[in-house]
């Protein structure tokens, strides 16, 4: 709760809300009116790895991300809270402590769009321990990120989200769905760089490729689900505004 304004004493008012110094500045009784503080502490961890980097319809992944991420930042403002970023790759890139104001507001968008990372590997489960330990008040923090996750984060996620109000946003191209039959490709890891061709005429590999989407979206629901943490998965070609819509709606 914090102190609004004082007004003239009324029968029933509790005389422990009493303004002494404007009682006695007035010669009459005057009590302290309070409201309840809703300002919030929102964070915004966004995941900057190379994987980011890819797209095959107008947008990549990393500018759907930035516009999530911005649209929200605005929204903050607009309810004067207060907004942090903590870029991650497979360590932290950069941490923009949480204010207020227009100009902070600006610099954390201008980050959003320039920031350049120094690693392109993922540790997700690293960035949630940092926002533990970094954040003492509790926040709501969003998790920006195709959660492309070579180790275990379900139990850091499960431990923030005790915490903090933990909701996680993945984003997604439509191809990373399913292997198209092209012909023989190269294709490169873009977190650690290794390459191998691979023959999408054949309908084992693109079976075992579909296989292998289906059951790390299911992993990674299972986690969020298991850590009672809300989330939405956005595609790259489809409105963001509708599904954050949606998430939010469930929340309310």
């Amino acid at each position: 709760m914090a102190f609004s304004e004082v007004r003239e004493y009324e029968f029933g008012d509790d005389i422990r809300d009493i303004d002494w110094n404007v009682t006695a500045r007035y010669s009459k009784p005057f009590v302290k009116i309070y409201e309840e503080e809703r300002e919030l502490t929102v964070m915004l961890l966004v995941d900057v790895s190379g994987s980011r980097n890819f797209g095959t319809r107008e947008t990549m992944k990393k500018e759907v991300i930035t516009e999530i991420a911005a649209t929200l930042a605005f929204s903050a403002i607009q309810n004067n809270d207060k907004i942090g970023v903590v870029f991650f790759s497979n360590r932290i890139e950069k941490f923009i402590p949480p204010k207020k104001g227009r100009k902070h507001i600006l610099y954390v968008i201008r980050e959003l769009i320039d920031f350049e990372p120094q690693e392109v590997k993922t540790d997700i489960s690293g960035v949630l321990q940092y926002l533990t330990n970094a954040i003492k008040k509790r926040c709501t923090a969003f998790v920006f990120s195709d959660f492309i996750n070579k180790g275990e984060y379900q139990h850091a996620l499960t431990i923030a989200n005790k915490k903090h109000d933990m909701v996680a946003i993945q984003v997604f191209d439509e191809r990373e769905t399913a292997m198209p039959k092209v012909g023989l490709v190269k294709i490169k890891d873009a977190e650690s760089g290794s390459e191998k061709y691979v023959d999408t005429d054949s309908r084992r590999v693109r079976d075992a490729y579909k296989q292998w989407w289906e059951k790390r979206q299911t992993e990674m629901n299972d986690s969020f689900r298991r850590s009672r943490v809300d989330s939405v998965s956005i595609r790259t070609d489809e409105d963001y505004v509708k599904a954050l819509m949606g998430l939010f709606n469930k929340r309310s």
